[in-house]
């Protein structure tokens, strides 16, 4: 059963699916407007056909596309697996032509539920799978994409798939048709594994050809749209390694929720074919079962063990790289002529001795500590550059170096200058360890048992060593001190303090203690930081600052890009509500302004979150299509007496867009990377009422900024996914990209208005300061104003007057009428640009920035 962790209004449900758990939001979110198909609908469809989805998704890399929006709103094109996924989801990195990507696998009912939680309606996948160890295997089936040009349809496709079945069927292939559910038709037969791609992939455009040659009048095999026009392309390339075809039993991205799906030959020919919705599917499989079952057994013939296929089994020369950095007549190392064997045999009935572990002092060109695991007949090596970690609460980095050989663990000499590595090494500590989890490349987790041959018995210890893909570099792991319970009996604990690299400096994120199975997902996630201030510390924090850019200047492998919410930014200190216990909401303002008192409607807070936390976001007024209204946050802005805010609330609310968490449980996560903040984010908030935890999306920052402009927002703050929380800071790591130009602006004149204006003021002058701090004209501001923004703008003016002008570079012209106000007043105005003279293009006033400081404003060049 899941377990409810509703609160308020949004339902959020945690459901465990073989082991795994899997948090659900927003089930009643329409996905399909035209029919109401809701998020629940799409997770209920998954559910019933999981079994013959994943059994043709098993092992194949997946790429996604995604309509977090539902179908009416953009998709994401995904192909590199977010950071924030499960731990526990499959996946495999296929290296390109400059650059790695990392696919997750489809191998599991969990795997599907996620994949729908999180809205990936179409899953394509290629026509091969990875094996067990993550070796790419032969295509074992083929496809053909029947696809319909200009002036056909899906009877032309089925006219065409008759054609292809004589053929391949007299090639002793037996195809089995798909209806894509977008407009053409798939055809499968099962492969038996000798082929590579390319030769699949020769023969199919072979039998394109051929199909052409017979009816030219209705096949084409050349995709130029120009020759397209009332024919049935059919598209053999699906069939090249780097190709994917929507996966069967897949959902399509469409105005229904259409359907990849299986059908019979029999329903081809008797003419009249229509695509299938998921309500058709489930109903069907119920009814026939899996049509496509017999390309299940196509691959089991390359399974054979035979001799020349159990020869690619050979042993890896897992010392290849080790030696070749080394001259075994240079250097004391040993330096072994071949591999060393697998673990050491033994006798039957005898247990297996415990593997080593050996720790050396090592002083290179800069003092580390070597430290090595036997694993796999090889010492598995990290460097530590600050030695393992001296108590739970700070990790410390290593860096994945070489495995060497078994026999280095009692190795301590002088390496000669001028050979790898050159320096003194000395055993620091070496034993035996209690092996928890080896999961390759990814985690590991050992209990130490020191037998006190460096010259002290340190004890036992638990560490766990987690690689972290995107923290400098692919070699870069943290590891963690867990707690000494997990540390077993065995000798004497370890003793804070006892580390090897001495006093503790903080580096590397910290974290809590946790059972071995959640470690990984506790540092990667952010689950607890290092030790630092808490949810109710006295003095907020100051928001991390994003500096301008373009597109351009985004490489798109790296980057998360969200939405850029036009509002004020707010960091929200949040005590969480307990049982019996109300919790507590404080917001303050980017220049430390206490705005709670001003939006009571956000105090909601405290029921959306799970434990104590601080988080980074902007509160929004939105209009009636639910777009950001800066002018409308205006008149919710700058009050605190509670009837004026009662007032004001009624007319206007607000809404508090959570997208970054800095604090979570007590523990600062300014050192965690941004992948880990976010998918820790999105675990203790719940969407509520006005609280909402935007998506942040990983596709391109084109896609992304036509996104943002669709949906009629400001544009898009793209945001390094190995960046850190640098608060009060602006960094590169974060870059917002604008669809219209704003700048900021100090406030230090304003100019009489005539006929209607007589009353009020004609224009604001305006200054931004220059690269020196100093303030310089940038011209009048008289277009944007209402007539109640007139009036107030007036009366506020009026109170901070100053006989001279703040700034000495005012032309005559603009001073003549002028009546000068102290320079202390941020506001902001949409512009077209600069002038050669240093002057606004055309601005446009768009409101007070009660949340900015004058030294704060930066000039912003288009």
């Amino acid at each position: 059963m899941p377990d409810d962790d509703s609160t308020g209004g949004s339902r959020r449900e945690t459901v465990t699916i073989d082991g795994h758990k899997v948090t659900l939001t927003n089930l009643s979110k329409v996905i399909y407007p035209e029919t109401g198909t809701t998020k629940a609908d799409v997770l209920a469809y998954l559910a019933a056909v999981a079994q013959p989805f994943v059994a043709h998704a098993t092992g194949r890399p997946a790429t996604r596309k995604r309509w977090v929006h539902g179908t009416g709103g953009p998709v994401f094109f995904q192909k590199n697996l977010d950071d924030s996924a499960p731990d526990w989801v499959h996946r495999r990195d296929i290296q390109h032509s400059d650059h790695v990507n990392t696919y997750p696998l489809v191998d599991d009912l969990a795997t599907l539920t996620w994949l729908g939680q999180v809205a990936a309606l179409e899953i394509h996948v290629p026509q091969w799978r990875f094996g067990r160890t993550g070796v790419e295997h032969r295509p074992d089936r083929l496809v053909l994409d029947l696809d319909p040009g200009p002036g056909t349809g899906l009877d032309e496709c089925v006219q065409v798939a008759l054609w292809a079945r004589e053929i391949l069927t007299g090639m002793d292939l037996e195809p089995f048709p798909v209806t894509s559910g977008s407009k053409g038709i798939h055809l499968y037969a099962a492969l038996d594994g000798a082929h590579d791609s390319d030769a699949v992939s020769a023969v199919a455009h072979e039998l394109a050809r051929a199909l052409q040659a017979d009816h030219p009048d209705m096949v084409v095999s050349d995709m130029k749209k120009s020759l397209r026009e009332g024919k049935v392309l059919v598209d053999w390339s699906q069939n090249n390694r780097n190709k994917t075809t929507i996966s069967p039993y897949s959902l399509r991205g469409r105005d229904k929720p259409y359907v990849a799906a299986p059908r019979t030959w029999a329903e081809l020919e008797a003419g009249g074919l229509e695509h299938l919705l998921a309500d058709e599917v489930v109903a069907r499989l119920e009814r026939d079962g899996d049509l496509l079952a017999p390309l299940l057994t196509g691959g089991h013939a390359a399974l054979e063990p035979t001799a020349e296929r159990m020869a690619g089994f050979e042993r890896t020369d897992r010392l290849e790289v080790y030696r070749s950095k080394r001259d075994a007549s240079k250097t004391p190392e040993p330096v072994p002529e071949a591999p060393s064997g697998g673990p050491a045999a033994t006798s039957d009935g005898e247990e297996a001795a415990a593997p080593t572990f050996v720790i050396q002092e090592h002083h290179a060109r800069a003092l580390h500590y070597d430290f090595r695991l036997e694993h796999d007949g090889v010492l598995v090596s990290w460097a530590l550059p600050k030695g393992e970690p001296v108590d739970t609460t700070h990790n410390r980095l290593g860096v994945q170096t070489e495995d060497h050989p078994l026999e280095y663990g009692s190795f301590e000499g002088t390496i000669p200058k001028g050979e790898y590595g050159a320096g003194t090494v000395s055993i620091w500590d070496r034993g035996t360890y209690d092996l928890h989890k080896w999961r390759e490349g990814e985690e590991v987790i050992v209990t130490l048992h020191s037998d006190g041959s460096g010259g002290t018995d340190r004890g036992s210890r638990r560490l766990a060593l987690i690689h972290t893909a995107h923290t400098g570099g692919g070699n870069s792991w943290l590891v963690h001190k867990m707690a000494d319970e997990g540390a077993g009996s065995h000798g004497a604990r370890r003793r804070a303090g006892g580390g090897t690299g001495g006093s503790s400096d903080g580096s590397g994120e910290g974290t809590g203690d946790g059972a071995a199975e959640d470690t990984a997902t506790e540092v990667r996630d952010g689950a607890s930081g290092s030790g630092g201030s808490s949810s109710g510390s006295a003095k907020p924090i100051t928001p991390m600052l994003a500096t301008p850019g373009s597109v351009e200047d985004l490489d798109e492998d790296d980057w998360a890009f969200e939405m850029k919410w036009d509002g004020i930014r707010a960091i929200a200190t949040v005590v969480a509500d307990r049982e019996g216990s109300p919790g507590s909401v404080r917001l303050t303002s980017r220049n430390g302004n206490d705005l709670t008192a001003s939006y009571p409607e956000l105090e909601v807070l405290s029921s959306c979150v799970t434990e104590d936390v601080v988080l980074d976001g902007e509160i929004v007024a939105l209009d009636r299509g639910g777009r950001p209204d800066f002018g409308r946050l205006q008149t919710r802005m700058n009050l605190t007496a509670r009837r004026d805010v009662a007032a004001a609330q009624k007319a206007q609310q607000v809404d508090y867009m959570a997208f970054d968490l800095v604090e979570r449980a007590g523990r600062r996560l300014t050192r965690v990377g941004y992948d880990g903040r976010r998918a820790a984010l999105e675990e203790v908030v719940t969407e509520s009422g006005p609280v909402h935890v935007p998506p942040a999306f990983t596709s391109d920052a084109a896609t992304a900024l036509a996104a943002s402009k669709e949906l009629g927002l400001e544009g898009i703050v793209a945001k390094r996914r190995s960046s850190t929380y640098r608060p009060g800071r602006p960094a590169h790591t974060w870059v917002k990209v604008k669809h219209v130009q704003t700048q900021e602006v100090v406030v230090v004149g304003w100019r009489t208005g005539n006929g209607a204006r007589a009353e009020t003021l004609g224009s604001l002058l305006v200054a931004v300061p220059d690269d020196s701090g100093t303030l310089r004209y940038a011209g009048r501001v008289g277009t944007g104003f209402t007539e109640a923004t007139l009036g107030r703008l007036a009366e506020e003016l009026a109170r901070h007057p100053r006989a001279t002008p703040p700034v000495d570079d005012v032309p005559a012209a603009d001073a003549r009428d002028a009546h000068w106000v102290r320079a202390d007043r941020v506001g902001e105005v949409a512009v077209s640009g600069w002038t050669a003279q240093g002057r606004l293009r055309h601005p446009v006033w768009r409101g007070w920035r009660t949340d900015k400081s004058p030294s704060d404003v930066v000039r912003e060049n288009a």
